[in-house]
């Protein structure tokens, strides 16, 4: 106990240490005063700062210890964090105490000033555009919370917790990174100099119970028999592309259409930063790396495709194609492995064609466009759209069959459209749903030989 209220004491003393900024300058006034956002002082700010050091200097390298486990280690800083707030002369009644105490475990054990937003199963976003910043994303709206990190590195800290548990890095060599959190939400961070006004960081959350096809259907993200002819799709083996626009809920539409494979069959999935969140026994999932500090030692998307045609997959599954990778996914969709799946970033399914053309050149092979084409159009069977529309909500806004090739242009046409001319209700919300257009598709007749029927209603203009 003497050793702890040395340490407080040190802390303390050390907080009371004022350093003159001198004369400040102040230039001309250029025209009228920007409005500049005030932090909202937090009145503990110096008590959490002095507890947060004792327990740090208490517990040393046991923080860092590998071989300790998550659970012990929770339970000796909170043990220690309770012996340090007792310690504390600033008088605290007992719902202050159990704050400070809450705040600081965060920040030892969790992500700090997060962690409340992370643990809230209603937040499916998190955006962090600086320390005094935060907003996050609730049923597809923004919102500003009061939630701040101490300063700039603060928050830097918890950006290097965050990537170096999955082995990346950020720093100004390398100020861009992609990384993950345990449960496989999906992290972006920016630092300076790239991030003029301090560091930036967006979470992109993932269930820790990943969301059901009738989860999508309670959302309103498809319809039942959207859900039933997708399966077909997959059971049937087809080769689809998810195509929507950043935030549209592409991912989560693959997950739920993956858990339509048989569990018979060997998985290979391949993503930048894993969230794939597979239920079958048979799953081998790949990520690919960055390169290391000497720029030497990356590893691919277009790697990882080569490399798991080796692998003896019934279904390939990349969580997202955004370079010369599409040659090679089209290659082996072409050669005998299909029902395959991937994400592609597209406003509409003519647009997401375009855009594999586009990265199939980016491949570095000469090829002329018209073999390009013909490549997708014997590769790919099925494009999903999906669209996060203005009332916040994320649905499946069209689904569009690659029938073949006429002249030098691949032919499309769709299935089921979002009907948008129900209007919407007295909230915004949008009333329509995916309606059929009347076509059958014109495989139906592979997906009889294998098995997989297809209701003749299904398809009628009165279906729902």
């Amino acid at each position: 106990m003497s050793n702890l209220a040395e340490r407080l004491d040190r802390a303390r003393a050390q907080q009371q240490v004022v350093v003159d900024p001198g004369p400040t300058q102040v230039r001309p006034s250029a025209g009228p005063t920007p409005v500049v956002k005030r932090r909202a002082v937090d009145p503990f700010a110096g008590v959490k700062e002095r507890v947060h050091q004792a327990l740090v200097e208490q517990l040393g390298p046991r923080l860092y210890d590998p071989h300790l486990a998550e659970a012990e280690l929770a339970a000796q800083v909170r043990t220690t964090l309770q012996e340090v707030i007792d310690l504390e002369q600033t008088p605290l009644s007992h719902a202050d105490r159990t704050r400070i105490a809450q705040d600081v475990s965060d920040d030892i054990l969790g992500h700090g000033p997060l962690e409340p937003y992370l643990r809230d199963p209603e937040v499916s976003e998190i955006m962090v555009n600086g320390p005094d910043s935060i907003f996050v994303e609730r049923a597809g709206k923004l919102f500003p919370v009061e939630a701040t990190f101490s300063n700039d590195a603060h928050l830097r800290r918890t950006i290097d917790k965050i990537v170096g548990r999955v082995g990346r890095r950020v720093d100004e060599s390398s100020p861009m990174v992609d990384a993950r959190l345990p449960d496989g939400s999906r992290v972006n961070a920016v630092v300076p100099p790239i991030a003029l006004d301090g560091s930036l960081l967006t979470i992109r959350k993932f269930s820790a119970d990943p969301f059901t096809d009738k989860d999508l259907i309670t959302f309103g993200t498809i319809t039942p028999n959207i859900r039933d002819f997708l399966a077909a799709c997959v059971k049937g083996r087809r080769n689809i592309i998810i195509s929507g626009g950043t935030g549209s809920g592409k991912t989560t539409t693959l997950n739920v259409m993956s858990s339509f494979i048989p569990a018979d069959e060997r998985i290979v999935t391949i993503e930048d930063a894993a969230e794939l969140q597979l239920q079958q026994d048979h799953v081998l999932r790949l990520e690919s790396r960055p390169p290391n500090i000497e720029g030497r030692g990356a590893i691919q998307i277009r790697d990882l495709v080569k490399n798991c045609l080796r692998m003896r997959p019934d279904r390939i599954i990349v969580g997202e194609i955004r370079d010369g990778a599409a040659l090679d996914m089209l290659q082996a969709m072409n050669t005998g492995h299909d029902g395959s799946i991937t994400t592609v970033h597209a406003n509409t399914p003519r647009d997401s064609l375009s855009r594999l053309e586009t990265m199939v050149l980016m491949a570095g092979v000469e090829l002329p466009v018209r073999a390009i084409r013909e490549q997708v159009a014997g590769a790919v069977d099925l494009i999903v759209q999906q669209s996060r529309l203005k009332d916040g909500t994320r649905r499946i806004t069209a689904i569009s069959e690659v029938v073949g090739m006429e002249s030098d242009v691949i032919t499309l046409q769709d299935i089921f459209l979002f009907d948008y001319s129900a209007g919407r209700d007295d909230a915004g919300r949008f009333l329509g749903g995916m309606v059929p257009t009347g076509i059958r598709p014109k495989f139906t007749s592979d997906l009889q030989d294998l098995g997989v029927e297809l209701p003749v209603q299904l398809f009628s203009r009165m279906a729902r």
